[in-house]
């Protein structure tokens, strides 16, 4: 997606493979060797095995045939025989279980690291990134970008121990016939070619895949955050049909991609065959010339029925390889991000209402740079002062409110809260300052008393009071489990004016000095709204800047700021705007028509 976080545009290849690899697995080093001496004990075993074959084939199965006069050394053979199996079955088995469990216990391990420390990144990054990146890209990262990027530790180990079952079966064949090791060895370097080619052609279609999943992603989390519009305005169809390009899309992408796949596939797993046809082949002109015998024979078959599978999944790690690097150009801005170290939590007093002051500020988005939203703004609120914001649609209310409460990075240096800027301030210390209530309020699909106390450092009557000052505390107890009631995700069970009441609870719950409310009341009516504006402000003791749209609202507060194209056009209490104010008085009159109406 265009103007969202970059991707790195390095070529995958086998040698970024290998660096992404050693990144993932550095930090899990105990498991993933043990898994890998796993591999290498059953690697071991299968090159043993097929000795043993070749042995019982010379001294057990042709001695049968050929040999009846001693029935007894054949007896010893068959004893000594099947030791040696079950010794090299239990060997194998201790090897196949170690490289399994540790395997799975190394690529969780990674995979449950990557999500956390992406969900930390997310955390920590400063609201103008998380504007800046689709709620879509996000849950990719976290989700199929994770996934891609931690499947290529799945075969590692087996294919380590694909490593060390051809060195030990080089080591055989080139003791049973230095030619037939040749033919057999030859295999390799064809595969290596084979994925080579395959990296250069995949990498721009697996790339459009996750793309294309991220896209799909954000249509499906954009449908399910708007369910109750897209029901209530009958956008069912249109949002189907939406979600069906976006799925055709990435239909067509895999499609392509497991076209070539499939192509890559039947070479790479054709390699093995062949080269097992050819060793059976020039192996018997071998035994023919008496070079090799028919336990020889036997056992270089063995070894390469063994390598057969192990040489497959050798395959689908150069696969994989591919992909994780894709997946890793992709995640690595967000990975990588640097954050800026938040700053020494100086001391604040807290001990009572605090002033808030804003300087000079002008404010414009990101993405329009050259459209400032706020202009020249200069703002003085005394500690314990209630504030009223006022102006028509797009005057950039929202905004001043956010800025104040510290949400808005770039508008930070022009902030104080006491003495000290908001860009100055640690960030505990700022939200333990500034309390913050949206008109769209968020609540989480747990119980009431979670929603109000986030962080579960309150006591029950500490939450009960909140809410009696938000005036929900009446409604709570109406429930059949009280405040131990589990609302809907987003708090879909609940009305708008009761998720605007919890949300002021939880904001009050903090008793922070500064109570920044961005039109927090407008879902309930105005009597419940004029009660609970008298109720915080006796229970807060704090200082408040209200995002205001009625007339009972602007009537109570100290001082109204009327705000008209990001700029302040006026400032004083209600009585002085109304008289040297038109605009004003028009905005007023606007208020008092929609209460009315």
């Amino acid at each position: 997606m265009e103007g969202e976080v970059g991707i790195d545009q390095t070529r995958p290849s086998m040698t970024a493979g290998a660096r992404v690899v050693a990144m993932l697995v550095r930090p899990h080093m105990g498991p993933f060797i043990t898994s890998v001496v796993g591999a290498a004990v059953f690697a071991g075993g299968t090159v043993v095995a097929a000795s043993v074959l070749g042995w019982v084939t010379d001294s057990v199965v042709i001695q049968a045939f050929t040999d009846d006069a001693e029935g007894v050394s054949l007896a010893e053979s068959v004893w000594k025989a099947a030791a040696l199996v079950l010794a090299v079955a239990i060997l194998r088995a201790a090897g196949v279980v170690s490289r399994r469990y540790f395997a799975g216990m190394t690529s969780e391990r990674v995979e449950r690291w990557t999500r956390s420390h992406l969900s930390r990144q997310y955390l920590h990054q400063p609201m103008s990134w998380l504007r800046r990146v689709s709620t879509g890209r996000l849950i990719a990262h976290v989700d199929a970008d994770n996934r891609v990027l931690v499947d290529v530790l799945h075969p590692l180990p087996f294919a380590f121990g694909v490593v060390f079952l051809v060195a030990f079966s080089a080591i055989s064949l080139i003791r049973i016939d230095p030619l037939v090791a040749l033919i057999a060895l030859a295999a390799f370097p064809a595969m290596i070619v084979i994925n080579s080619v395959y990296s250069r052609i995949i990498e721009k279609p697996l790339a459009s895949v996750q793309e294309a999943v991220a896209q799909l992603t954000g249509t499906a989390h954009a449908s399910f955050e708007g369910a109750l519009i897209v029901k209530t305005l009958g956008r069912r169809p249109q949002e189907v049909a939406r979600f069906d390009v976006e799925a055709d899309r990435l239909r067509e992408r895999r499609v392509h991609v497991g076209y070539i796949r499939a192509i890559v596939e039947l070479f790479i797993q054709s390699v093995p065959v062949l080269a097992t046809l050819a060793v059976v082949i020039f192996g018997a002109y071998r035994v023919e010339a008496g070079v090799m015998s028919a336990g020889d024979i036997v056992t270089v078959a063995a070894l390469f029925s063994a390598l057969a599978i192990p040489m497959h999944v050798f395959g689908f790690l150069l696969e994989s390889l591919i992909p994780s690097v894709v997946a890793w150009n992709r995640l690595r801005p967000v990975v990588e991000a640097p954050l800026a170290p938040p700053p020494s939590r100086a001391d604040l007093d807290v001990s009572g209402s605090i002033g808030i002051d804003v300087r000079d500020l002008t404010f414009a988005w990101p993405d329009r740079p050259d459209e400032p939203v706020l202009r020249n703004i200069n703002l003085s609120v005394a500690p314990g002062e209630v504030v009223a914001i006022v102006g028509p649609t797009g005057a950039g209310k929202s905004t001043l409110s956010a800025a104040l409460a510290g949400v808005l990075d770039d508008a930070a240096d022009a902030v104080f809260v006491g003495d000290q800027s908001l860009a100055s301030m640690h960030p505990e210390v700022r939200t333990t300052a500034i309390g913050y209530a949206f008109q769209e309020a968020f609540l989480f699909a747990t119980s009431l008393a979670s929603n109000i106390d986030l962080d579960g450092g309150h006591t029950r009557p500490e939450v009960e009071a909140a809410a009696k000052a938000a005036a929900i505390h009446d409604w709570v107890m109406t429930l059949p489990a009280g405040y131990d009631t589990v609302v809907g995700e987003r708090g879909v069970t609940v009305s708008g004016g009761q998720r605007q009441r919890i949300a002021l609870a939880r904001a009050l719950l903090r008793r922070a000095n500064v109570v920044i409310l961005d039109d927090a009341t407008s879902a309930v009516d105005s009597v419940v709204e004029e009660r609970i504006l008298s109720q915080l402000r006796e229970a807060a003791n704090s200082t408040m800047v209200i995002v205001a749209n009625r007339l009972a609202t602007i009537e109570r507060v100290d001082r109204v700021v009327h705000l008209v194209d990001g700029r302040i056009a006026a400032i004083g209490t209600h009585e002085e705007l109304l008289r040297q104010s038109s605009d004003y008085r028009d905005l007023v009159l606007a208020y008092a028509e929609a209460a009315d109406g």
